[in-house]
């Protein structure tokens, strides 16, 4: 059962969650198979002390997957070129924060707080699969809601929106001194009785002060730097990647509920004229 499951989790490009894995088993005792990939699991974690291995056990999504061990980041950085970030800019980074403590939004809504055209800002979030198209809001021009996905909880390591740590947190490990509500916008305090602690130590460890200098340095007019990453093999950043078929699959993970896009095909709306808009 062990080997099973740990080529299983191998070639998965997304975690597998235990009634999948149970699912393998032609066990007649449902109980007996789960106490016995309990086991299996338990053992795996005991060995992960071994410094042997060059991946480790992790749980996230929802499901079990294997990641590759912290400590071999500098080799890894190597092999994907440490010169070409995956890290999101800080006007991706505000955009993204807004809609995840105050999802379901509209662009309109998310321009309102940040004060800021959003709409390419949007389109590579939707781009990268963090963010999905929800729903239309039920008011004149029936703008499309935005939210997160599946894959914004992959990319942090959270298990779920209940792990977003309060808004205070977030803007002081990513926005410094900034405070992307904006004046006489009110702060959203609906999850701030849990710690997005996670989201702030994964992507602050994805890259140095330097490649922040990198990205702004070749990002495209606007004020923020906020780049469009395109390239497959670039680092997807240290620590919590999947690895499988699809190699690190934090970034690359098919994105799950609604589509990404409406059917109409358009991406999202312009919010206002006159206004310079982020890409």
């Amino acid at each position: 059962m062990e080997a099973v499951v740990e080529a299983v989790l191998f070639v998965a490009s997304e975690p597998v969650p235990e009634s999948r894995l149970l699912e393998l088993f032609e066990e007649p005792d449902r109980e007996t198979a789960r106490r016995g990939l309990a086991a299996v699991i338990q053992r795996y974690r005991d060995g992960q002390s071994d410094r042997g291995r060059g991946v480790m056990l992790d749980e996230a999504g929802g499901g079990y997957r294997l990641v590759t061990r912290p400590e071999l980041n500098p080799y890894l950085r190597k092999f994907f070129d440490a010169n070409q970030s995956n890290r999101l800019s800080m006007a991706a980074l505000e955009t993204l924060a807004t809609v995840a403590y105050r999802q379901p939004i509209t662009a309109p809504e998310i321009q309102e707080v940040r004060g800021k055209n959003s709409a390419g800002v949007l389109k590579t979030l939707l781009e990268k699969r963090l963010i999905r198209i929800s729903g239309r809001k039920d008011v004149v021009g029936k703008p499309f809601l935005y939210a997160t996905t599946r894959d914004f909880l992959l990319h942090f390591g959270l298990h779920s929106l209940d792990d977003l740590p309060p808004l205070e947190e977030f803007e002081e490990a990513f926005l410094g001194d900034g405070d992307f509500a904006g004046d006489g916008v009110e702060k959203p305090a609906d999850r701030e009785e849990e710690v997005l602690r996670q989201l702030a130590l994964l992507e602050e460890r994805e890259a140095d002060a330097g490649e922040s200098d990198d990205e702004e340095a070749g990002a495209p007019d606007g004020d923020s730097g906020d780049s469009r990453d395109s390239g497959d093999e670039t680092w997807p950043g240290p620590g919590r990647r999947v690895v499988g078929v699809s190699g690190f699959a934090g970034r690359d993970a098919a994105a799950f509920g609604e589509a990404d896009a409406p059917a109409d095909g358009h991406g999202p709306e312009g919010t206002g004229e006159g206004q310079e808009e982020e890409r």
